[in-house]
């Protein structure tokens, strides 16, 4: 990963950091376009050479296309489809032509794809900007400024996801503490260090190994077992990600959103979901929830909305079956608990009762994760072992 290397620190981030509080405000911007610039052309020329740097003037030609936004404007509608596009061909086009050609290595393109540096960030951006503008909702911004939002290169490959008008002030009037901006991104930076290499990478060494074979052969009861350490696993990697981003923005004095607030904890999976990967479930909510109709609907549109969302988060998450699976479950799960709620109305304040809805919501969760790390077929055996032994 990105975060875990040298050159990410001595080379992009410490530097860049510095010259952004040195240069006067007109340029800070551009500090950031170039180093995004410098940054994505770095490591995507190790991802997929020469291709991988191509990506970056498609990606510029799109911002510089957004220009053209105004409110209700056409254009608003092209980039929103151009987005999208942009992402079922460099995410999805293995995958689609894989359901199409039934999984064929001599189709057409097939496995020719690449997936280009934070291509699922950029799009939601994108997404969101030309959404926003087309209903008025944040101003246009000077073009620099706009580059900066998508190429500020700390939350570039795991999130969280801004916003642009959240983003915009904090740019134009980034915090001036300094030392305690500094001290406190680089205490945040060292929180997902510790979390990457001393939580994560340890229950990776456990849960990685898991396949067909290992689940016919392993004891029964070490199967729960592992679908929990899997889960701290990742949350323990994503969090440490969201915590590096989020401490690397710091020393340039921008705060972008907090992506994680201690989920497993919580009593229910709406509220699992409002504090896992938050500024996701915040964009699923505003730009697909709501525009599908919301909570504003006949209950059964209701429920197929939600559906609908769990399913694009689940193929977001990544181009295979078992995603797409993993965010029918959870759909499922909301839907279950949506239904709950409107036969029984607000939970009891019962500390105990609170605490076996917390525990029966950390199974559901815990229960989904063989979907998201196992083929389809190997998450069921694991369903069938668990059950029938």
């Amino acid at each position: 990963m990105i975060f875990n290397t040298f050159s990410y620190y001595l080379i992009f981030l410490f530097p860049a950091a510095i010259l952004f509080r040195a240069v006067r405000p007109a340029l800070r911007c551009w500090v950031i376009v170039v180093s995004g610039c410098l940054f994505f052309l770095n490591f995507s020329y190790d991802i997929a050479g020469i291709r991988g740097v191509l990506c970056l003037f498609i990606f510029l030609a799109e911002a510089i296309m957004s220009r053209l936004y105004r409110p209700g404007s056409r254009w608003c509608v092209w980039g929103l489809f151009q987005s999208v596009a942009l992402l079922c061909f460099f995410k999805y086009w293995n995958y689609f032509t894989g359901l199409i050609y039934f999984g064929r290595e001599d189709a057409l393109w097939w496995n020719r794809a690449f997936l280009p540096l934070g291509i699922s960030f950029f799009t939601f951006e994108f997404y969101h900007y030309a959404w926003d503008r087309k209903h008025g909702k944040t101003e246009a911004g000077a073009l620099g400024e706009y580059l900066a939002f998508i190429l500020f290169f700390p939350t570039m490959v795991a999130g969280p996801i801004k916003r642009y008008q959240d983003f915009l002030p904090k740019l134009r009037s980034p915090s001036q503490e300094w030392p305690a901006d500094f001290e406190r991104g680089i205490s945040r930076i060292l929180t997902g260090l510790v979390k990457k290499f001393a939580i994560a990478d340890l229950l990776t060494a456990t849960t990685n190994h898991l396949n067909a074979v290992e689940v016919r052969s392993a004891d029964r009861w070490a199967l729960p077992l592992w679908l929990i350490a899997f889960g701290f696993k990742i949350y323990m990697d994503f969090s440490a990600y969201s915590d590096i981003a989020i401490g690397s923005a710091r020393l340039f004095g921008i705060r972008v959103p907090e992506n994680f607030d201690w989920p497993f904890l919580k009593s229910n999976i709406a509220s699992f979901w409002a504090h896992w990967h938050m500024s996701l479930t915040r964009w699923l909510i505003d730009y697909v929830f709501i525009p599908l109709g919301g909570s504003r609907v006949t209950a059964p549109r209701v429920y197929a909305n939600v559906l609908m969302t769990m399913f694009i988060s689940g193929l977001w998450h990544g181009a295979s079956n078992h995603y797409v699976v993993w965010g029918l479950w959870h759909g499922l799960l909301l839907c279950i608990h949506r239904a709950w709620r409107a036969y029984r109305g607000e939970p009891s304040p019962s500390r105990v009762l609170r605490w076996a809805s917390s525990g029966l919501t950390f199974v559901g969760v815990s229960a989904g994760w063989a979907f998201f790390c196992l083929d389809v077929h190997t998450a069921l055996l694991l369903y069938r072992r668990l059950i029938l032994g």
